[in-house]
């Protein structure tokens, strides 16, 4: 099978690191990435940007929603909400839910 000249990591990753980049966001590797919840006292080095072990917080690779760095993000810009508005059935709910289901149901709706 031939090798296509363009690929989604040439025409839509690559092209996101680099802007992301830009705007001073840090890239990580997730190649190697640990399951489950962070190791204590890891220590960062440039192979291991987050300390060698180190995990994002996702338990599995479809979880693509970092909920424990949106919920401190969430709780930074909104410094007067109650913990409760962020967290359970609250913004992190609302934003990580799946629309897809809703959408699927308005379809039957409509035909």
């Amino acid at each position: 099978m031939p090798a296509h000249a363009y690929t989604e990591d040439q025409l839509v990753e690559q092209p996101a690191i680099g802007l992301f980049a830009e705007l001073g966001w840090a890239k990580v590797s997730a190649l190697e990435e640990m399951f489950g919840a962070p190791s204590p006292g890891l220590t960062a080095t440039l192979s291991h940007p987050m300390g060698e072990g180190a995990s994002l917080g996702r338990e599995t690779k479809g979880e693509v929603v970092l909920v424990s760095r949106l919920r401190v993000a969430l709780e930074r810009l909104n410094p007067a909400l109650p913990p409760e508005a962020v967290t359970a059935g609250g913004l992190i709910e609302w934003l990580t839910a799946d629309c897809r289901k809703s959408l699927i149901s308005s379809r039957f709706l409509f035909e």
